[in-house]
C-alpha cells in the first residue's frame, strides 16, 4: 500500500518576541522538578499536572513547559521520520529519547492536553517566516482553554535551529497564541482549524492578507467543530478533503495533503467493504455447514424422523442465508484490485451453493407433497456440497 506523507517543517524563529515574563513562573518551577518516575508516560505526566494544578490555564501551561523544555528537536533525523508509526509509538519513542520533530512535539502535547481534560486537536498545515512561505509542512496543536480556542506550537516554542544545531529556548509567543494573530505565520490545510468565522484562503496567506473580511460568507466554525466530532472517520476525511480543495490547492504541500486525505478515504472505505465481505463469507460458511447437515440427513433417508416443518426448515434456512449472501455481495463496493479475484471466487461459491440449496429445496417440496409410501421411493445417495471457505 503506497502511503502519501509530508515532510514537516524544522524552521524556528530566531526573533526574540514573546520572551517577556510569562507570568507562569510558579507553574514552570513546579514542572521543572517533576520526578523522573512521573515522566515515563503521558498518563504519569498528566497525573502529576492534575495533582499540582487546578485551573485549565495552569494545566495547559504545565503541558507546554514540559513539552518544550524536555523534548529537543532531532535535527539529525528531520528528514527520516518513520511515518508508519502509530501515534502511541511516536509518543513512546519521544518520551524515551526526549527527541523528535514537530509531529512528535504535537502528539505528546495533544495527548497530555486530553489527559488533563482539555479539548485539543493536532493541526497540520504550513508556515511563513519573514515573508517567505516554507516548502515543508508543519504540525501544531489547538486547544480550548477556559472556553476560548488557542494555538500552541511546542516545536517553535522550544527553541531554534541555527547552522544545523538546535538550541533550547522557550518562546512564549507560541503559548496560547490567538488564532487571528498566529494565522500570519501558521495556516492549516483545512480551514476549519483557523477558528475563524471568515477564514482566509491560501492565496491570501501568500499575499499576507490576513485581516478579517466580513464580506465573505459567514462560517460558524464552532458549530462545524461540534458537527465534525459527531462524524464517522470516513465522513471526517471526506468533509476535510472538500474544505482543503475549496480553499485552493496553492502548493504541492496542500495538494499532497488533499490527495492523502482522498487516499485515506479510499483505504478506509475499502477496509469497511472488506469487513462487510468477511461478514458475508462467514454467513456463507454457516449456510454451507447447514446445507451439508441437510445433505447428510437426506443421505440418511430423513432419519431420525422429523416433522415436515423441521425438514423444510433444514433446507430453507441455508437457502435463505445464501440468497442474502448473493444479494449482499453485489452491494459491497470496492475492496481493492488485490482482492478482486477473491470476490469473484466468493461469488462463484455462493452461486454454486445456492444452486444446490435450490435443488434440495425442490426435492423437499416434492417429498412433502407425497404420501408416506411415495416418500420412501424418492431416496438415493447425494454427494456433499463441499467444505466451507476459511
Amino acid at each position: 500500500m503506497k502511503n502519501i506523507f509530508l515532510l514537516f517543517s524544522f524552521f524556528f524563529s530566531l526573533l526574540s518576541f514573546g520572551q517577556a515574563n510569562s507570568g507562569y513562573a510558579a507553574v514552570d518551577t513546579k514542572m521543572a522538578v517533576i520526578p523522573a518516575n512521573a515522566t515515563i508516560s503521558t498518563q504519569a505526566i498528566a497525573n502529576y499536572i492534575n495533582a499540582n494544578f487546578k485551573t485549565e490555564t495552569d494545566k495547559i501551561r504545565a503541558v507546554f513547559y514540559w513539552t518544550t523544555s524536555n523534548i529537543s528537536y532531532d535535527v539529525a533525523n528531520m528528514f527520516s521520520v518513520n511515518f508508519n508509526e502509530t501515534e502511541q509509538e511516536q509518543i513512546a519513542k519521544t518520551l524515551r529519547t526526549k527527541k523528535g520533530v514537530c509531529i512528535h512535539y504535537a502528539v505528546v502535547f495533544n495527548e497530555l492536553s486530553q489527559k488533563i481534560g482539555v479539548q485539543s486537536y493536532i493541526i497540520e498545515g504550513y508556515t511563513k517566516q519573514n515573508g517567505k512561505v516554507s516548502d515543508l509542512a508543519h504540525a501544531w496543536v489547538a486547544a480550548k482553554v477556559d472556553k476560548k480556542w488557542c494555538i500552541f506550537d511546542p516545536t517553535w516554542g522550544s527553541g531554534y535551529v541555527n547552522n544545523g544545531r538546535f538550541s533550547k529556548k522557550i518562546n512564549n509567543y507560541y503559548f496560547k497564541a490567538v488564532p487571528a494573530t498566529i494565522i500570519a505565520s501558521h495556516i492549516p490545510f483545512d480551514y476549519l482549524w483557523q477558528f475563524s468565522n471568515y477564514p482566509i484562503t491560501n492565496t491570501e496567506f501568500y499575499e499576507g492578507k490576513i485581516q478579517i473580511n466580513k464580506t465573505k460568507k459567514y462560517f460558524d466554525f464552532e458549530k462545524e467543530i461540534i458537527k465534525y466530532n459527531t462524524l464517522s472517520e470516513e465522513d471526517q476525511l471526506f468533509a476535510s478533503a472538500e474544505r482543503i480543495e475549496k480553499n485552493g490547492l496553492k502548493n504541492i504541500m496542500i495538494l499532497e495533503r488533499y490527495e492523502g486525505k482522498k487516499q485515506q478515504l479510499t483505504y478506509l472505505r475499502q477496509n469497511t467493504n472488506i469487513e462487510k465481505l468477511n461478514t458475508i463469507v462467514n454467513e456463507m460458511n454457516l449456510a454451507v455447514i447447514l446445507l451439508n447437515d441437510f445433505i447428510h440427513y437426506r443421505n440418511n433417508k430423513f432419519k431420525p424422523a422429523l416433522s415436515d416443518d423441521e425438514i423444510s426448515s433444514m433446507i430453507e434456512t441455508p437457502k435463505e442465508k445464501l440468497v442474502n449472501c448473493q444479494n449482499n455481495i453485489y452491494s459491497v463496493g470496492s475492496v481493492g484490485s488485490q482482492n478482486a479475484s477473491n470476490v469473484s471466487s466468493i461469488k462463484k461459491s455462493i452461486g454454486a451453493a445456492l444452486a444446490q440449496a435450490e435443488e434440495h429445496s425442490l426435492f423437499v417440496k416434492n417429498y412433502l407433497s407425497k404420501s408416506k409410501i411415495g416418500r420412501k421411493t424418492m431416496f438415493s445417495k447425494v454427494t456433499w456440497f463441499g467444505v466451507p471457505l476459511n
